[in-house]
């Protein structure tokens, strides 16, 4: 087994370790996107739903897809714990793999939200959403969506390594919610103002977004737009492979020098 496979190994087991001894942070972060289906599913579903749609079935890939998103937030929130209270400086005089560390706890995050996906599909079952389309096409939608969460998790590590302290980074994590807000993951994109439509599509959420819609078979892609949405699988695999091009060797380095 190589370094990086070895190393890495155990830094996945020393964070999933970790989230089993904080269950309550856990319970949170995986009971809010199932809080959220049913809140704005039933209580702003019937003033949401676009003409001859089921909203629920509308939003559920989006909420997937939003809880996707806050890989960016605990990537830095978990990063930034571990360098401000020196477990990365005690790291670093071990002879290990570099990349090991921060790989670790992107793998460990990917695990829990594989997990953790189970739930929020199975109430979404249960409120009216369904696959409509092939098992196939289904299965790649979620590998699509667990591929946009170990990309936007990079993003995370960089801003958590790069952070002034434990609260500035709570700080700017919590700001992340409004990405998904300024997506079609909740709403169509199709009414608003031109300058916000094009922000909204260029979104790599509003592409993850789509190509689930379409690979569950739960919307059809839109016949006009900007290119990502129109083009949802592909749009969505280039912004994965940007994210992971430009962050994973920015994370590997800022853990490597301890730069801030």
């Amino acid at each position: 087994m190589s370094t990086l496979a070895y190393d890495g190994t155990a830094m996945l087991g020393r964070h999933l370790r970790r989230i089993r001894h904080n269950p309550g942070l856990l319970i949170l972060t995986q009971s809010m996107p199932i809080t959220m289906l049913l809140f704005f599913g039933y209580v702003f579903g019937s003033a949401l739903a676009t003409p001859g749609q089921e909203y629920r079935a509308f939003l559920l890939p989006g909420l997937l897809v939003a809880t996707a998103a806050n890989g960016i937030m605990t990537g830095m929130f978990q990063a930034a714990q571990d360098s401000h209270r020196g477990v990365m400086d005690r790291f670093r005089t071990l002879p290990m793999n570099r990349a090991a560390v921060p790989l670790g706890q992107a793998l460990a995050d990917l695990v829990v939200t594989a997990v953790g996906t189970v739930p929020l599909m199975l109430v979404g079952l249960a409120v009216g959403w369904r696959i409509e389309g092939a098992a196939l096409r289904a299965a790649a939608g979620v590998g699509l969506l667990l591929l946009f969460r170990f990309a936007t998790t990079w993003i995370g590590i960089v801003l958590g390594l790069a952070s002034r302290s434990e609260e500035a980074a709570g700080q700017l994590g919590g700001a992340t919610f409004i990405l998904p807000l300024l997506s079609n993951a909740y709403i169509p994109t199709d009414n608003l103002p031109g300058w916000l439509r094009t922000v909204a599509e260029w979104n790599p959420i509003s592409a993850v977004t789509t190509a689930l819609r379409d690979l569950f078979g739960n919307a059809p892609v839109p016949g006009e737009g900007a290119w990502p949405v129109t083009h949802p699988v592909a749009g969505a695999l280039t912004w994965c492979a940007v994210m992971l091009a430009v962050f994973v060797p920015l994370a590997v380095r800022r853990y490597a020098t301890g730069e801030r």
